[in-house]
């Protein structure tokens, strides 16, 4: 087809979608903008079309599908709970819990909280926190776990203990990083309530007793926050911001929030994140359907990062990363895992149907070529150990200006050149 043909077919389109449109009433899921934009004596009408909830054409994510899978994947994980309290398991098959990986994640994350020093505000620690994306509370469980054990001398004027009544416990009124009270900010209420039943905000090991009070708050991840500013010493979130659809935006409010020299510490999946998954799905769509669609969200590439959070106006950053592998018995499993985890494909450009041909032809090529099968050099002596999933997940640390950091020194102060410094010579 020539592109004259082409361009007249699209003229066409517009022209119908326009009469069809002045022909009907105004509704609430199309909404019909005119703007007069006068200049000089003349005035020039122009009309604009959007959704009721104003989506951007830059947005990557539609925020709304990521609500209804997370809320299904926080329905999944209380059916597994009803499975196994209940007496009548022969009623339906067991399902399996799925919350292993953004568990370990929030772990490691938390574990980073021990590597910074504690401030001295007067408080010690972050006795403030607010969690973005907190989800199921993985953070404040890992908050509380092993605080006992590492709580220090310094914090020993925080203990109290109790009277004999209580078998004279002692109790620790903050967790690890001298977090006292933490805000949880999830915009999926299912997936924030979901634990409430079986959770406590103080956990108890040996004779010590740990409380770390939390407050549930359910409203959007992406901001405006409805706090002040300067409220939180610590901002802390993990496996959220990779569903944010302005990130330079998030940073701004969380900057906002943040009181000077308060700490950002966050956990998100990296740019190469499950590539044996993307390439085996692309390859599979190519061959049955000559072109490819999006599969897998668009991840913040590690070189940008460190610019993200400078751009932004935070100081001091401090970025490393954790490369993951886990194994799973084929590729249907790892999607199913995925789906339940809530980490299913939210994009904007996703295509609304994947023929079944499609992803048979990605599982089979996912473990031909990433499969974890042990060569032994015979081939009747192979094990199959199923497939092997990557992830590549950025922890990040900055903080908040404030007088007392360390700066570099003016340009032109140095006493020393480089080659005097590190200067090696080589025998011809």
């Amino acid at each position: 087809m020539s592109a004259n043909k082409i361009l007249s077919k699209h003229r066409l389109v517009g022209s119908l979608l326009r009469r069809h449109i002045s022909s009907t009433k105004t509704s609430s899921s199309c909404i019909i903008y005119k703007r007069i934009i006068a200049t000089g004596q003349q005035s020039h009408h122009a009309h604009y079309f959007s959704t009721a909830t104003g989506g951007s054409e830059t947005a990557p994510f539609d925020r709304s599908v990521k609500l209804k899978q997370r809320t299904r994947a926080a329905e999944s994980c209380r059916q597994h709970y009803h499975y196994n309290n209940t007496n009548d398991v022969s009623s339906s098959r067991p399902i399996l819990p799925y919350d292993y990986f953004h568990r370990e994640i929030a772990q490691r994350l938390v574990d980073r909280l021990d590597d910074i020093n504690i401030r001295e505000n007067g408080e010690g620690g972050f006795p403030l926190a607010l969690e973005i994306g907190s989800g199921a509370g993985f953070v404040h469980d890992a908050i509380m776990d092993g605080c006992a054990a590492d709580h220090n001398e310094e914090e020993e004027e925080d203990e109290l203990l109790l009277d004999s009544s209580t078998d004279n416990n002692n109790v620790i009124y903050s967790g690890r990083g001298g977090v006292r009270k933490l805000v949880q900010l999830d915009s999926c209420s299912a997936m924030l309530h979901r634990d409430d039943d079986s959770t406590t905000a103080s956990s108890t090991t040996d004779d010590t007793t740990t409380i770390c009070e939390t407050y549930k708050l359910v409203t959007e991840e992406e901001g405006p926050f409805p706090f002040p500013d300067g409220t939180f010493d610590l901002v802390i979130s993990s496996m959220a911001f990779h569903w944010i659809n302005d990130l330079p935006r998030l940073l701004t409010e969380i900057k906002r929030v943040l009181k000077p020299d308060g700490c950002l510490l966050f956990a998100l999946p990296g740019g190469n994140t499950l590539p044996e998954l993307r390439s085996s799905l692309v390859l599979a769509e190519l061959e049955r359907t000559g072109g490819v669609s999006t599969h897998l969200g668009p991840y913040v590439d590690l070189s940008n990062v460190g610019s993200l959070l400078t751009g932004t106006g935070f100081k001091l950053p401090t970025i490393d990363v954790d490369d993951v592998q886990i194994g799973y018995p084929n590729m249907m499993v790892l999607m199913e895992h995925l789906g339940r985890m809530g980490e299913g494909n939210a994009c904007l450009n996703r295509k609304e149907r994947v023929g079944l041909g499609t992803f048979v032809g990605a599982a089979c090529l996912y473990n031909e070529l990433y499969s974890a099968t042990e060569h032994d050099g015979d081939d009747d002596d192979e094990e199959d150990d199923g497939i092997v999933a990557s992830a590549q997940i950025i922890y990040g640390i900055a903080w908040k200006e404030h007088e007392a950091q360390p700066k570099p020194l003016e340009r032109g102060t140095a006493t020393h050149k480089m080659t005097d410094i590190a200067v090696t010579k080589t025998k011809g």
